[in-house]
């Protein structure tokens, strides 16, 4: 087969479409034929040499597809051979097959394609875990998303408005915080023209965030205590920007606040293969019914992987960079 591969860590042309062999399924594992990839920042990481692939797992980037099963590996059930799914890796989606636990494989939802199936495994997960599993948002609570033009916060705007909160967002300028709009976000910020903590304070009477889900990391760590509520949750899974900072433990035990932070990809199969389960029993229902959505930017080949890693290098998307075989 042929898949993406990283002869040495650099920049989108450290990515080279070659021929590699072909993976076999293991125990309780499927083979899928991909039809589609997604980009992640993630995979941007991997690329640079930051972000090794847990041990085991493909050397090849991706971390979801879409596609159709053509192999089951040994123990195997509930599947069969030409289901139509999508699934969420550990590496190896930027490829024409890839081997899966079947723990982490979900159907095909109702009325979407493979192209736009590719993108939901990885955010779907990402935004349920986090905001809903570890950090509880309720219905008439406020969430504050950062990056809310990005396809994690597109899909956390949907969620939470489906489930009956206020959604408040961060982004770059106009034309991206109209798109969080159209998805639902009641409270939109601009990032690089306004203090998110005096607009989300402003917006909720001075309450503040009940829940945040952070891509940022340490620059903005003081900030986003700040704009908690009393008993509020800071969800960070990302670190755009930075790893390092200080934190006031007085602002955090005034508020019983609660801070979390998590990364999929290094998850033991059994944890993973329980956040799918959760999201195949409450988010595939609301695909379904249409409530919530993929937004895919934009498609391109995957041989041009390249060029899908500057746009979302550059962050002019919105939603998914999708990646097609």
């Amino acid at each position: 087969m042929r898949a993406i591969t990283i002869p040495e860590p650099g920049g989108p042309e450290a990515l080279v479409w070659a021929d590699v062999p072909d993976p076999q399924p293991a125990e309780g594992e499927v083979l899928i034929e991909v039809a589609a990839s997604a980009v992640n920042r993630a995979d941007l990481l991997q690329r640079q040499g930051f972000y090794d692939p847990p041990p085991g797992s493909s050397p090849y980037p991706g971390l979801e597809c879409s596609g159709r099963i053509v192999a089951l590996g040994p123990g195997v059930h509930g599947w069969a051979v030409g289901d139509e799914v999508c699934a969420l890796l550990a590496g190896g989606g930027y490829a024409e097959k890839v081997a899966v636990p079947a723990g982490q494989v979900l159907p095909l939802p109702t009325g979407l394609d493979l192209v736009s199936a590719a993108a939901l495994p990885e955010v779907a997960c990402t935004v349920w875990s986090n905001v809903f599993m570890i950090a509880h948002l309720r219905p008439g609570e406020t969430l504050l998303v950062h990056g809310g033009s990005s396809g994690i916060g597109t899909m956390a705007i949907q969620l939470a408005k489906a489930v009956g909160a206020r959604v408040a967002v961060t982004a770059g300028g106009p034309e991206k915080l109209a798109r969080c709009a159209e998805l639902g976000a009641d409270i939109l910020i601009d990032y690089r023209e306004q203090d998110f903590v005096q607009e989300i304070r402003k917006a909720t009477d001075g309450k503040g965030a009940d829940v945040i889900l952070d891509i940022i990391g340490a620059k903005y760590l003081q900030r986003n205590v700040k704009a908690l509520a009393v008993s509020g949750r800071l969800a960070i899974i990302g670190m755009q920007g930075g790893v390092k900072a200080e934190l006031n433990l007085a602002a955090l035990l005034n508020k019983r606040a609660a801070i979390t932070a998590t990364s999929l990809r290094a998850r033991p199969l059994n944890e993973k293969a329980a956040i799918v389960a959760a999201v195949r029993e409450h988010v595939w229902p609301l695909i379904g019914n249409g409530q919530v959505r993929p937004i895919v930017d934009r498609t391109l080949p995957m041989a041009d992987a390249a060029e899908a890693h500057r746009v979302v290098d550059a962050s002019v998307h919105v939603g998914k960079v999708v990646l097609t075989v």
